[in-house]
């Protein structure tokens, strides 16, 4: 059973703009809402991969309706808690012609203690030794950035395995209770340390010291057009990256995780896994928006991912 956890999700709306111009008025030449935040993300890939996941997380005001209903149209289970104040929406820009992705990314309503306490529960509740739990994504302004810590240890009390996707402080924090995989970027890896990264061995050595420190079992860092890394205790895998028409890069990252989860929930091999997981990143990035890719998208361009021990 997989269950995503979305603290901060959000309304996407993705403007396609050509050549944006600052301190201009600029046209808008195409427009798209979909229900986003990481978590959600990985859901609606989950989906797409014919997986079942049960979506958690806030929800307030008009945003959070819009969210929920299209959850439940794409007949997504999910159990949020409904807040007071608005989810926020966050505003993607396009350009085409200069090939640039915007982010405008709200904060988010405020969080009760009572509110906190009512997701905890839902979560524990759902949480068995066969239960994939992926925390990913921001959270709330006014929640502590060590809950992921505290769900994550939780979590591992009953026996169920995290996934962590994060940034920051979120996941410096996150890390020190030994998720079961973090998925970060480069970029990400690199706050996370504090120094700049400039050679694969210097990201596998930084991986596999992150694993023995913490006791993380699998660690995968995305690398953009270098491809990715995908380490566990026995082997180093170089994915390499698939050349195609980039749409938008909104969510690679979550349907990259979406596959890693789906894949342990279905007990497949870690090759498996890295072919899936590169696939379904690089599916993302020939969508608009947030929008999922298909199943058969994604299983066309398995065929076409190469990667190498190392």
């Amino acid at each position: 059973m997989i269950i995503t956890v979305t603290l901060n999700p959000a309304v996407d709306k993705t403007v396609e703009i050509n050549n944006v111009q600052i301190n201009s008025v600029n046209r808008v030449s195409s427009i798209r809402l979909d229900a986003g935040g990481k978590g959600i993300n990985v859901s609606k890939i989950i989906l797409s991969l014919r997986g079942q996941s049960k979506a958690l997380g806030f929800l307030g005001g008009r945003a959070g309706t819009f969210i929920k209903n299209y959850l439940d149209e794409m007949h997504i289970d999910n159990d949020f808690v409904m807040v007071n104040g608005e989810t926020r929406t966050n505003l993607k820009i396009v350009d085409p012609m200069q090939h640039t992705n915007t982010d405008i990314n709200e904060m988010g309503p405020q969080i009760t203690p009572k509110d906190i306490e009512e997701i905890e529960k839902q979560l524990l509740q759902s949480v068995n030794d066969k239960a994939i739990i992926v925390f990913s994504g921001s959270v709330p302004p006014n929640i502590e950035p060590n809950i992921y810590q505290k769900w994550i240890n939780q979590v591992k009390e009953k026996g169920g395995k995290s996934i962590l996707d994060a940034d920051g402080e979120i996941m410096r924090l996150g890390i020190a209770a030994g998720p079961y995989l973090i998925k970060p970027n480069i970029h990400e890896l690199e706050r996370l340390l504090g120094r700049k990264i400039t050679t694969i061995d210097e990201v596998i050595k930084a991986s596999r010291s992150l694993m023995q420190e913490y006791g993380i079992e699998v660690v995968v860092v995305s690398m953009g057009g270098d491809g990715a890394l995908f380490l566990n205790k026995e082997v180093t895998i170089l994915a390499e990256g698939l050349v195609v028409e980039v749409k938008s890069t909104v969510g690679a990252g979550d349907s990259m995780v979406a596959a890693l989860a789906y894949a342990l929930d279905n007990g497949e091999t870690f090759e498996k896994s890295v072919t899936l997981a590169v696939a379904a990143g690089t599916a993302n990035v020939m969508t608009h928006g947030t929008e999922p890719s298909s199943l058969e998208i994604i299983q066309e361009l398995e065929k076409k991912v190469q990667w190498k021990y190392l």
